[in-house]
């Protein structure tokens, strides 16, 4: 039997138990309605006629007046009209003829009296006809309300019996099963899969705990079936990382060491076996190396003596997500010697050849200078412009080769700064001074704009110059003939700011985070521009060696403002 059903018979059940007792209840009621009214309507009525006729008749005089007649006429026809009890019609016969003897005989005195005797009679067998009807009526009633009074404390009591124990056993018919279905729910949420349901019925529970059973036995088999594989799986990986060649480092979200393959073992000088399990923060109390890699997130190089020398592992921390939650981190290690020892190859390679060149490029320009004295010689235009062009070329390379040699030296780590304290205006000046005469021939104003009061920096006065220089070359590269360029000193909480700004086309979005990347240009009409693309690069190693930041501001038609910050001395 279904649930649905189950509730349509419980709650008809109910139903027709409320019926039965409204039923009852009218039906009694309407008795008890008809017997009050039989009681109160007819024989009141007939006792309520006979008293007044015997108030008619009941006089000092012998003969009736017309009054008296009239009233005893009328209520004599209302009796007759009334007659419910048995000897009542002849009673009311006997004082309709004795009322007409009265009526004919009024002259004869005796026979009034005897008349009006016998309609006194009369009166009083009707008025005890109708009192003994009141009598047994009103017992009637009586029992009417017993009877009443019985069945329908019965049938209440039938009704309440039945309610109180639908209401004490149908709850429970359904909240048991919902219950015992949540914790088969919260069975197999914990991974339980052996969970079962045992639901007794043909109803809707019982299919519910069919198919409950079912997905259990189907979560149990899968479970089973894909353990092997899952083990299988897990081996298979952690032997592709023990047989990598990069160190690698597994945590889980509370900072467990979950794995560790032999490269990353051998480097932290810690068997594995004492790792796995255990809370990295505290392995890594004792072992300086793996405090590094714990503290420092960032991606960065490091210098770990391996393989018996000085070698360098690129670090990058990959995080592990599922649902975009962090549930751990892997730590790796890529042996980058090689790579780092080819990039000191190159820089020294470029630093002796940049250094063999300045040595002929300088004779060079010796030879273009004495070419253009008119002691040795004098030359025609043609010779001239291209004794100018050599000149230009040389100028060049030497540029080139002069920061080829600053960038030996930014890689090579021996930058050699000499810090001491400044006056900002003083490094302005300085850069101005270099740029002067180009600003003049584009006709470029150079406007300074510097805070007053400002205090000493800490810096290398020449390579800070050198910065500034160089900002203002690009500046005036870029910008038209008659315009000006902005140099700017300002006070920034515990730094002094330095900034170029121009009023040139500006700088795309897309190409500022790459302007301060070695041989970056910005393209110009889809074709690279002619030179290095160092000067921007080493402008940003010098003022990170001078512990400042440097930085770039920048939008397409409004120009750009290229500056740095220096720490007050």
């Amino acid at each position: 039997m279904r649930i649905k059903l189950k509730l349509r018979l419980g709650l008809g059940l109910l139903f027709g138990l409320t019926l039965i007792v409204c039923i009852m209840a009218t039906y009694y009621l309407n008795r008890l309605s008809a017997d009050a009214n039989a009681v109160l309507k007819d024989n009141y009525e007939s006792l309520q006629y006979t008293h007044n006729m015997a108030d008619a008749i009941d006089n000092d005089r012998l003969r009736l007046d017309e009054s008296d007649i009239k009233a005893f006429e009328r209520n004599l026809k209302s009796q007759e009209q009334n007659i419910t009890e048995v000897g009542e019609a002849e009673q009311t016969r006997i004082i309709r003829d004795e009322f007409n003897q009265i009526i004919e005989r009024n002259t004869n005195p005796d026979q009034i009296a005897q008349s009006k005797l016998e309609i006194k009679k009369a009166i009083s067998k009707v008025d005890v006809l109708n009192m003994q009807a009141i009598f047994s009526k009103n017992t009637i009633v009586l029992n009417t309300v017993k009877s009443a009074t019985l069945y329908l404390l019965s049938i209440a009591t039938l009704c309440l019996l039945v309610g109180f124990s639908f209401m004490i056993n149908f709850p429970s018919y359904i909240a048991n099963p919902i219950q015992k279905l949540t914790e088969g729910i919260k069975a197999i949420a914990n991974k339980n899969y052996k969970q079962r349901l045992e639901f007794q019925s043909n109803d809707e529970f019982g299919d519910l705990s069919t198919a409950f059973n079912t997905m259990a036995r189907k979560l149990d088999d899968y479970e089973n079936s894909n353990l092997a594989k899952i083990l299988f799986e897990k081996s298979r990986i952690e032997t592709i990382i023990d047989q990598m060649s990069d160190a690698i480092i597994g945590l889980d979200e509370k900072q467990q060491i979950i794995f560790i393959n032999p490269v990353a073992s051998l480097l932290l000088g810690i068997p594995s076996q004492k790792l796995i399990g255990n809370y990295a923060p505290d392995m890594a109390m004792h072992n300086d190396l793996l405090r590094t890699l714990l503290t420092e997130k960032e991606k960065k190089q490091l210098k770990i003596y391996a393989d018996n020398k000085e070698s360098y592992f690129a670090k990058d921390v990959i995080e592990v997500k599922s649902k975009e939650q962090v549930i751990g981190e892997v730590i790796v290690l890529k042996n980058v010697t090689s790579f780092h020892e080819l990039d000191e190859a190159k820089t020294n390679f470029i630093a002796t050849i940049s250094h063999e060149l300045k040595t002929p490029i300088a004779s060079i320009k010796l030879s273009l200078k004495l070419l253009q004295d008119q002691r040795i010689g004098s030359v025609n235009e043609e010779q001239g412009q291209l004794i100018q062009n050599i000149n230009d070329d040389a100028s060049r390379l030497l540029k080139i080769t002069g920061e080829l040699l600053d960038l030996a030296q930014v890689e090579t780590g021996n930058i050699q700064l000499s810090f001491k304290a400044a006056k900002p205006i003083d490094i302005i000046n300085y850069a101005i001074n270099s740029v002067k005469f180009q600003a003049e021939q584009k006709s470029i104003a150079l406007k300074v704009e510097v805070d007053p009061d400002l205090p000493d920096v800490q810096a290398d006065i020449e390579k800070t110059a050198w910065v500034l220089v160089n900002f203002l070359s690009n500046a005036l590269r870029y910008s038209s003939e008659k315009s000006k360029l902005i140099i700017k000193i300002t006070q920034k909480d515990q730094f002094v700011e330095f900034s170029v700004k121009d009023f040139g086309n500006g700088i795309e979005d897309k190409y500022q985070k790459h302007l301060f990347e070695r041989y970056f240009q910005v393209p110009t009409n889809g074709e690279q521009k002619s030179g290095t693309g160092l000067g921007l690069a080493i402008s940003k190693d010098f003022i990170d060696a001078q512990h400042g930041e440097i930085f770039v501001e920048s939008a397409l038609g409004e120009g750009s403002r290229f500056g740095f910050l220096l720490p007050i001395s």
